[in-house]
């Protein structure tokens, strides 16, 4: 697999060393000279870079001229919009999903200081589709605006996708009559048993899989089992205690996007996979290995309602409330739906509605989840969140 073909690899690095000293650093200790990197390949020495570890390395990442946008995540972290059309190159799933010209799409992830709404945006218009920016709330609105407009794609959680079927199902309507006849769905995972519920009204439904600092990892194609890693990209599963390239057997999927602006080189992504593998060699298609899908988290961080939630959050909040003295969440699933619970321990002598409401209102403003906040005694181990859910 090589995904710097036709790319100035050795100008790309050495340029991306010069405006970032951490990352010269580690291609020194990788006894790496920038300009003698011919590929990505040559890269497999350097050591990999965890989110937390690119973070402490910088600041506020608003990359080279005028970014198109800004985002925000929790901490705060601002990173700046890669340049260029798709920057984050999910045209090519979605083409694969069945978005043609002309299609209008229905995007239903987030357009609120994330880029997850963006980065689909991008890849629509890429494909020339026609958005309709819809975001999470407004359901009623949305199934309306799929039946008014005939909208065919979707794309967002496969568990807000369950929720407009049953709105639209509600409303009178039948799987002969839904427009949409394709989803390209990420963020959290798609057990079979969804997948078949989804179908019967949409008939193609394609698993992706990306992150906000790499967009596009790899996506079903219908071609083989897995979903097929993305142009443009290298990506490897390593070894999580010395980051080795395997080629069977889970590990954490690393990737290296060697580009002009916000190159990637060696990042971890802290989530777990394996290649999908034929007589213990990775099955490939036109050269580009298969991942099985996320496995799991390598770190502490939980994925709740296609967000990621970290231990460091929860005691942040928990830290600020005024009559607490203690907070976890328990996050359960319920009808191929996450639900969140807060359990928040009561100082003696506090009033219990008020720190309630208090730890709601922190939750949703700096967590950005609604959760049902309710009162504990005690708790029975120190885990500030404990994930309960199954994916059968």
């Amino acid at each position: 697999m090589n995904a710097t073909s036709g790319t100035d690899v050795p100008a790309i690095v050495t340029a991306a060393a010069d405006r970032d000293p951490v990352l010269r650093q580690r291609l020194d200790a990788a006894g790496l000279d920038p300009a003698a990197i011919g590929s990505a390949e040559d890269l497999l020495a350097v050591p990999v870079q965890s989110k937390d570890e690119m973070v402490a390395a910088r600041d506020h990442v608003l990359g080279d001229g005028v970014p198109k946008r800004i985002f925000q995540s929790p901490g705060p972290i601002y990173e700046a919009q890669p340049a260029g059309e798709d920057p984050w190159r999910w045209r090519e799933a979605l083409e694969a999903a069945g978005l043609r010209p002309g299609d209008i799409v229905l995007n239903c992830f987030g357009y609120h200081l994330s880029p997850a709404g963006a980065m689909f945006d991008e890849g629509i218009v890429a494909a020339g589709g026609t958005v309709l920016p819809a975001g999470i709330g407004n359901q009623q609105l949305q199934v309306q605006a799929i039946r008014d407009l005939g909208i065919r794609g979707y794309v967002g959680l496969p568990s807000y996708l369950k929720a407009l079927i049953d709105l639209f199902e509600a409303d009178g309507g039948t799987p002969e009559d839904m427009p949409l006849q394709y989803a390209v769905v990420t963020a959290e995972p798609l057990p079979d048993s969804l997948r078949e519920t989804l179908q019967v009204w949409v008939p193609q439904v394609r698993m992706a899989y990306g992150s906000a600092e790499a967009g596009l990892i790899s996506y079903e194609d219908g071609r083989a089992d897995g979903m097929v890693t993305a142009s443009g990209i290298t990506v490897d599963v390593c070894d999580i205690a010395d980051g080795t390239p395997l080629t069977e057997g889970p590990g954490e999927v690393v990737v290296s996007i060697l580009r002009e602006t916000a190159p990637l080189i060696r990042f971890g992504t802290g989530d777990l996979s394996a290649w999908v593998t034929d007589g213990g060699q990775p099955v490939q298609t036109d050269g580009r290995r298969r991942l099985a899908g996320v496995l799991g988290r390598t770190g502490q961080a939980v994925k709740v309602r296609g967000m990621f939630l970290h231990p460091t959050q929860v005691k942040g909040v928990a830290a600020k409330l005024e009559g607490a003295d203690a907070l976890r969440f328990v996050i359960g699933r319920e009808d191929h739906r996450d639900s969140v619970v807060a359990e928040v321990v009561v100082t003696a002598g506090a009033d219990a509605d008020t720190v309630v409401a208090e730890a709601a209102d922190r939750i949703r403003s700096e967590l950005r989840f609604r959760a049902d906040v309710r009162t504990a005694d005690g708790f029975d181990d120190d885990a500030v969140i404990v994930d309960t859910r199954t994916w059968d």
